[in-house]
């Protein structure tokens, strides 16, 4: 078992290769549905999928339009000229015997990222040193002593994002492919379904003590599909190889994979020779060329970003937690904004914060509240703010909100209004103050014990079944008790 002290004598580096599907209607360079999931094995596949003789690659122009969306999300340059060229590697899911890939001259360039930390309020950047359009593979499922093919994946178009090794926690790394989910989603270039793959994270990790200008061997830990697990894999393998190196022993370049119902990273195969792909530019594929006007018109279609949003709300004072709620739903995050922009501050922070109960709920209550208008919104605030209902009401209004019956038709039918009514007030709060049980806190307050008035209205709600105004009430007890 390692020490603390031991640990904290090095320091683990981090580059993370991100492969992101995009959503296109069609794959890279055939015409055939780009959805495989649900689909039957080898449904969706094209005879330039099979590459069988003869067949020639069309490029997919949508392909391109939201890779340009998604290097302007990673503020990077978007190349002018870019270029395909053929990766070759022999694979029982890869019929063409190579990759289309983009090695030499991808569309995007360098760019960066800046890491919100939820837990701190704090940002740190992580480079880009480039993202390639290249097509999926197929896949293997392995049954004993022989496996299955499926090509339906084969053809789909995807971008790769390579990091600058620039992160040094597990945290961080969490932090980071969860903001690079959140910016590819909200660029609208991938629907972002972990499940199905739709985002595949490679991890590659080394270790080297504090003060050494010399990065560690690195390990690569492949295809993990979720935040937890990049996290997860990142603090096993950072241990591993300390007390690897701990002992003596060599940290071998190798690729691992990652064993959910272990945690642990298990070795796969060796890396310690870089394998000869034989890179040569893909002769049927022209470059794309893209001028500076076409890539801002593309870009003209990118919408509000995340850190956008948040810059936005700074004066709603709201909580990290809250907003981090919010910006999961991108539909709530421009719901947010509409109230925002029509009414004020209080408004939002209290709509924001209603927010998060949807967030909470099941995924039917998530899409009834994104389907809310903002004058719904709006209204059900100003309700609270007019003692019309409390805030345990109004929350439980919200939770029923639909833009078939206003705010107001809802709290009436679940019988949530509150009384006040200064006359009807009065009414309960002598019926109130004749009770047995408040003989006490009515005997407390005259000797200066103030705090007792707070039995009293919880007295007055309950026999109003929760319909009294309490600031009414209190003012009513002060008056009858001087």
């Amino acid at each position: 078992m390692l020490t603390r002290e031991q640990l904290d004598k090095y320091e683990m580096t981090i580059g993370i290769e991100c492969h992101v599907q995009l959503n296109t209607r069609t794959k890279l360079f055939s015409g055939v549905d780009n959805d495989a999931r649900d689909k039957e094995p080898n449904a969706v596949v094209s005879p330039i999928d099979y590459a069988l003789p003869g067949m020639l690659p069309v490029l997919n122009k949508a392909a391109v339009d939201k890779a340009i969306l998604a290097g302007l999300a990673l503020n990077s340059k978007i190349a002018n000229v870019s270029r395909f060229d053929r990766k070759h590697y022999f694979y029982p899911d890869l019929p063409k015997g190579y990759q289309i890939s983009q090695m030499y001259q991808p569309i995007i360039g360098a760019g960066h990222v800046d890491v919100y930390d939820p837990a701190t309020g704090e940002e740190s950047r992580v480079r880009i040193e480039h993202a390639h359009l290249e097509e999926d593979a197929g896949k293997l499922t392995h049954h004993g002593d022989y496996s299955l093919v499926d090509l339906n994946r084969c053809g789909t178009p995807l971008i790769e994002i390579v990091s600058q090794p620039d992160i040094h926690s597990a945290v961080q790394a969490k932090n980071y492919v969860a903001t690079l989910h959140r910016l590819m989603v909200y660029a609208g270039v991938t629907n972002g379904d972990l499940y199905h793959g739709n985002m595949r994270f490679d991890v590659n990790i080394s270790v080297a003590p504090k003060d050494s200008k010399k990065l560690g061997t690195r390990a690569e830990i492949k295809n993990l599909n979720s935040f937890r697990s990049v996290e997860r894999c990142a603090e096993y393998e950072f241990k591993r190889q300390v007390e690897l190196v701990e002992k003596g022993e060599k940290v071998h370049q190798e690729t691992r994979g990652w064993d959910e119902a272990k945690q642990k990273t298990t070795s796969q195969r060796s890396k310690e020779h870089a394998q000869d792909y034989r890179y040569m530019p893909d002769p049927d594929i022209p470059p794309v060329v893209l001028t500076d006007e076409y890539i801002a018109k593309v870009g003209a279609g990118l919408p509000t970003m995340p850190r956008e949003y948040r810059t936005g709300w700074a004066g709603l004072k709201l909580d990290g937690s809250v907003v981090e709620s919010v910006l999961d739903d991108q539909d709530l995050a421009k719901k947010l904004t509409e109230v925002l922009e029509k009414s004020d501050s209080k408004t939002a922070a209290r709509v924001a914060h209603w927010f998060t109960l949807s967030a909470a709920g099941d995924g039917e209550q998530e899409a009834r509240t994104e389907q809310v208008s903002a004058q719904h919104l709006i209204e059900l605030s100003q309700m609270v703010e007019r003692s019309e209902l409390s805030s345990t009401g109004a929350k439980e209004v919200f939770l029923k909100l639909n833009d078939e019956k206003s705010p107001r038709e809802l709290a009436k039918e679940m019988n949530l209004l509150q009384v006040s009514d200064s006359g009807e007030i009065d009414r309960v709060v002598e019926e109130v103050l004749a009770l047995p049980e408040a003989a006490q806190a009515v005997a407390d307050i005259k000797a200066g014990q103030d705090k007792a008035i707070g039995f009293l209205v919880g007295l007055v709600m309950k026999t109003s079944k929760g319909k009294a105004n309490p600031g009414v009430a209190q003012k009513a007890i002060r008056s009858k008790l001087q």
